[in-house]
């Protein structure tokens, strides 16, 4: 792949040129790839091209784009109540190429081609040390974070109830390249939790109208008149990581138009076929972990063993465990208030260090509501998922053909046209 850069086809030196502007306004969901058909109605056609998979330079660089890690996340500068330190939300200390609620960071990704089932995690990624503007170093760093899970496509079937009817014409096409991002919804509950009891307060089970028994003990720090309804904070943390998600897209989506790609972010596959209960031998997913609970419908997925495991048990010993370790992120080596870790300040050792420290108490206070959500409800959050997976961004080679029969002038961009001819 170096030669790429050192002699970069014309479709790279296009697609870093490409204006934002043209991107955004040219952004459409353009399904139809080389080898699909759509063999009956107003839009009938079949391609008379073969399925054909994307270069690998410009698939690196979408998955760069949609995952990638951007350099030094910067930290909250300020908070009145903190008495001159920063406070310590934050949980990664890189930043990324989309917004996280708070700097949080739970989510990760995964994707799939004709070649394979991949993972690239990037969320604790320490930013590489070229310059910005140096596309071969950044690309290359994320290449190298690759770990393949499985040969082969990952097997969807285009039927309900795994894929939408109108999606079953085109989603996971041969030749595609389909990312999957998934989030931790359990550890940013969590930090939620934590966030909460630094700033003074908690959350009451709104459900069966009580507080958390035990809470009281800690009324020297927390005002509990103030304290959020359980169910809402739930509905923060999952609305926080879908905006994550969508906006990892979203940046996706744009970069499609700089390759000159077809494709589009949804949402119409079966996340629960997709992340591993088909129910299906032969359809099993990326093979999550996941329970059947009493009253529920829904499996509750809790994590990949070995790879994208979440804040919860079995996965973590206990609720402790958990919390534990998710304030080991952010003061651990590698994370935001890690002293030793370079960054984007003058004095970074000075900045770092300087983040207020979460103390053995709001640990245990936290343990105490986030174990008595698992003990009540038989889960952990206790009315939204562990683990989510709702958008997805998909890329292909574009059927032009298709355009030209069934639309006029400006169905795709002048990218999408040559394409072909810029990355050969």
């Amino acid at each position: 792949m170096l030669d790429a850069y050192t002699n970069p086809p014309r479709g790279l030196v296009e697609a870093a040129t490409f204006p934002l502007i043209e991107a955004i306004h040219g952004r459409r969901s353009r399904r139809f790839a080389k080898g699909a058909s759509i063999p009956a109605g107003p839009l009938a056609y079949t391609s008379k091209e073969a399925p054909e998979a994307l270069d690998p330079v410009e698939q690196m660089l979408l998955i760069s784009t949609i995952a990638g890690n951007t350099g030094w996340a910067e930290l909250f500068a300020h908070h009145p109540e903190y008495k001159g330190k920063l406070p310590n939300y934050t949980t990664a200390a890189g930043g990324r190429s989309f917004p996280s609620s708070a700097g949080f960071n739970t989510s990760e990704f995964f994707f799939t081609d004709d070649t394979g089932v991949y993972f690239l995690p990037t969320r604790d990624m320490t930013p590489t040390p070229s310059k910005e503007t140096d596309l071969h170093a950044w690309v290359e760093a994320h290449q190298s974070r690759i770990v393949k899970l499985a040969d082969g496509r990952l097997n969807i079937p285009a039927a309900m109830p795994h894929m939408e009817g109108h999606n079953t014409w085109s989603a996971n096409a041969p030749g595609s390249t389909l990312v999957m991002p998934v989030a931790d919804v359990a550890q940013h509950v969590i930090l939620l939790l934590l966030y909460l009891v630094q700033n003074g307060t908690g959350i009451y089970d709104d459900v069966n109208g009580r507080m958390i028994p035990g809470i009281e003990r800690y009324a020297h720090r927390l005002n509990m008149d103030v304290a959020y309804p359980m169910t809402f904070l739930e509905q923060v943390a999952l609305t926080d990581v879908s905006v994550e998600l969508g906006t990892a897209c979203y940046a996706g989506a744009l970069m499609l138009q700089a390759l000159g790609l077809g494709g589009w972010m949804y949402t119409g596959i079966n996340p629960f076929t997709v992340l591993g209960a088909s129910g299906d031998p032969a359809v099993p997913g990326l093979g999550f972990r996941f329970d059947m609970l009493d009253g529920n419908p829904l499996p509750h997925f809790t994590g990949l063993p070995g790879v994208f495991e979440a804040h919860v048990p079995p996965h973590h010993a206990d609720m402790r465990a958990a919390v534990e370790a998710a304030v080991a992120r952010k003061f651990g080596a590698g994370g935001p208030f890690d002293a030793k870790l370079g960054g984007p300040y003058k004095e970074n050792a000075a900045v770092r260090s300087a983040a207020a420290q979460i103390d053995a108490e709001a640990i245990e206070i936290t343990t105490l509501m986030a174990d008595y959500v698992l003990n009540t409800f038989g889960r952990f959050p206790a009315n939204v998922p562990a683990v989510f997976l709702n958008t997805y961004l998909q890329a292909h080679r574009l059927d032009t053909g298709f355009y030209d029969t069934h639309y006029g002038p400006g169905a795709y961009l002048r990218t999408h046209a040559e394409h072909d001819k810029n990355w050969g």
